[in-house]
Order: structure tokens, then sequence, then C-alpha cells
């Protein structure tokens, strides 16, 4: 299934690194049918004139002004085995809620970046259709062959997680089993659709 074009997310959560500025994820995020904020991001989406569905986490960095305000859609997790983002994704997936988008989950440290998107498999495990917009371009996490609609010359990423028996059509350049990350990054479409070929999971990285 296409996640990046006429796709219809259930649900948005809105993760606490920066705040989206790119057309893409503001749109996705200004235009969805059920908006979840990391406590950590209900404060900005607040102040901007917007009111969340739920806001969730460990309730730690919320104002105490919304805590009080929004206590009715507020839903305080506080075990500490998991991020946020991962309370918010469970959350919607015990709703029934599985088509999930997700924004505002890079920027801030680095290292916050690389978990949040790594648990991007950790849903697609879960059984969650899900991906992450930032500003420059959206993570979706594949497993198997995929199909994905793209444009010619757009540049795309492939980070290997589990996968072996790379392969892949409509792309540049041909790919094989890499074995660090940076192998598979800038390559790129040479028409309308990719075909990535695989035995296991990886990650791709469509830039806008």
């Amino acid at each position: 299934m296409d996640k990046m074009n006429d796709y219809v997310f259930d649900a948005v959560v809105l993760a606490g690194g920066d705040y989206p500025t790119a057309s893409q994820p503001l749109e996705v995020l200004h235009g969805a049918k059920y908006v979840v904020c990391c406590d950590g991001a209900a404060d900005h989406y607040i102040s901007l004139g917007h009111t969340p569905d739920a806001i969730v986490g460990d309730g730690d960095s919320i104002s105490v002004a919304n805590r009080e305000k929004y206590v009715s859609i507020l839903h305080v997790i506080n075990e500490q085995e998991s991020n946020d983002q991962t309370k918010a994704v469970r959350f919607l997936m015990a709703q029934g809620k599985r088509r999930i988008a997700i924004v505002g989950a890079t920027g801030h440290r680095e290292d916050h970046t690389i978990g949040n998107v790594s648990l991007l498999v950790e849903y697609a495990r879960m059984g969650a259709e899900v991906c992450s917009f930032t500003d420059y371009g959206v993570f979706v996490p594949c497993s198997g062959t995929t199909i994905h609609r793209c444009r010619k010359g757009q540049q795309l990423s492939i980070f290997c997680i589990t996968a072996n028996a790379l392969s892949a059509e409509g792309l540049l350049y041909p790919i094989y089993d890499f074995k660090n990350w940076w192998q598979g990054t800038l390559n790129e479409c040479t028409g309308d659709s990719v075909t990535i070929h695989a035995q296991g999971e990886y990650l791709l990285f469509f830039n806008y």
C-alpha cells in the first residue's frame, strides 16, 4: 500500500521533536481525523490554536495550566520502558486505529531522532501501518516485496534492519545486501514507481 500518496490515516501522532514547518507534514497534521499529542508537543500545538483529541505520555512535559485545562483528554502512562511516541501509538492501536502518521519525531537530540525512526519497525511488527513525515521526507517501514509510487529523479534511501536478498526495479543504482546504513542512501527513482524485493525488514526514506 502506498503510504505517501492519497492515503487516509486513522490518526496522526504529533511527537515531541521539532514542530513541522514544511508543507507536507503540516498538511498531514492539519488534515488529520484524530490528533494525539505526545505530552511534550501538546503545549506548542495548543498555543497555535489547535485542540488535540488526546494527549498521551508520562505527563512530565506538559504545562501545569494545560494539564489542568485538558485533564479530560490527558492519558498519563507512567511506565518508563517506552517513550511517549510509542505510548501514543499503542493508545491508538488499542482503539483499533492502525493507519498512523507521525510528525514531529525528529530534531532536538539526534539520539532521540534515531530511536524514534527505528521504532517504526517495531510498530509495523505490532500490526500498524505507519510512517513518519519529517520536513524533508517520509520514513516508511517495510518487509518483503513492496511497490511504491514516486517521481522520476526522487531520492530514496534504504536502511536494512533484518533484510537480505535485496534487489529492486526502478532505481538508478543497483542494491544489494547492505551491511552498513550508509550503503543504501541517496539512490534515485528512474520512473513513477519503484519495487523493492527483500526477505526481512527495511526502512525507506523518500525525499520530497
